[in-house]
């Protein structure tokens, strides 16, 4: 049986986000044929893939809502003068972009006056070098210290690929930032993000070191993700069920979630942009949390 599933969107929902994106468009995909071990995508469907087969009706809802917003503040830290919507929410949208008409979502975007798309990739989307979105397409490429990337994310674009895309994505014409997440704090975890952050330095030509932003966001876990992953025989679980540095809080969704305790977090956070600001300052900081 195919893990993916065409199916008929009905519901049309954008929500508000104001961190990776200004809004969450209606999911385009929901589910993920990866398999890391912190998503909390999993926690909601822990195999497959659904695909909406209504991709202009989602479009249109998109249109309509950027018009109905039009006026809305800007700049932000999202984008000086666009709209920002995450089209990749609920899914990795570049990994299975072969099962979207993924040009004719990125068309919807370039030639839009008012809205321009973002996504968050763990891979190298090689398929989208064939179009040129011209700055209306933001891709985020997720990057952690490949040690627990090994671990936590299997089967995954290695991290030195990913943070060599950076240039090669600009030049075919996106938008690209870096996604630090999720920061996961380990013995040792300080020396890893230094070499993690020295790669970027290396690894990102001088010319696109001003347009290429970032996003932090610290891991939060799930009681039921964890019992699932021990159950499973997951890798890495050793290093996201930490009970003693991390403290409860209940989702907005609802479910049992483990964050970092927020005395101890705010003294890791601290420690994140000071190693970041030495090894990459021109990496402006879009939020950290």
């Amino acid at each position: 049986m195919s893990k993916v599933k065409q199916v008929t969107r009905k519901t049309f929902t954008i929500r508000d986000s104001g961190r990776s994106s200004d809004y969450i468009t209606p999911s385009f995909g929901y589910g993920c044929l990866f398999n890391c071990t912190y998503c909390y995508m999993k926690r909601h469907l822990s195999d497959g893939l659904t695909i909406a087969k209504n991709t202009g009706e989602i479009l249109t809802a998109v249109n309509n809502h950027s018009y109905f917003y039009a006026n809305a503040e800007k700049p932000n830290q999202t984008h000086d003068t666009y709209m920002t919507y995450d089209i990749s929410c609920n899914e990795d949208f570049a990994l299975h972009a072969k099962y979207h008409a993924w040009e004719q979502i990125f068309e919807f975007f370039r030639t839009h006056p008012i809205a321009m798309a973002t996504l968050a990739t763990k891979t190298v989307p090689h398929r989208f070098l064939q179009y040129n979105p011209e700055g209306k397409v933001r891709i985020r490429f997720s990057l952690m210290p490949q040690s627990i990337a090994d671990k936590l994310e299997p089967n995954t674009a290695k991290i030195i690929d990913r943070i060599k895309a950076i240039d090669t994505f600009i030049a075919a014409g996106y938008d690209v930032h870096i996604n630090f997440s999720p920061v996961v704090v380990y013995e040792g975890w300080e020396q890893e993000y230094t070499d993690l952050f020295r790669l970027v330095n290396e690894n990102v030509s001088e010319a696109n070191k001003a347009t290429v932003f970032s996003e932090v966001i610290f891991l939060t876990h799930n009681e039921n993700k964890h019992y699932y992953n021990v159950e499973n025989n997951l890798s890495g679980e050793e290093l996201l069920w930490t009970p003693e540095n991390q403290e409860e809080k209940t989702s907005q969704y609802g479910g049992k979630n483990l964050r970092y305790d927020h005395r101890k977090k705010k003294d890791y956070i601290t420690t994140f942009k000071y190693l970041h600001s030495v090894e990459i300052p021109w990496n402006r900081i879009r939020y950290i949390f």
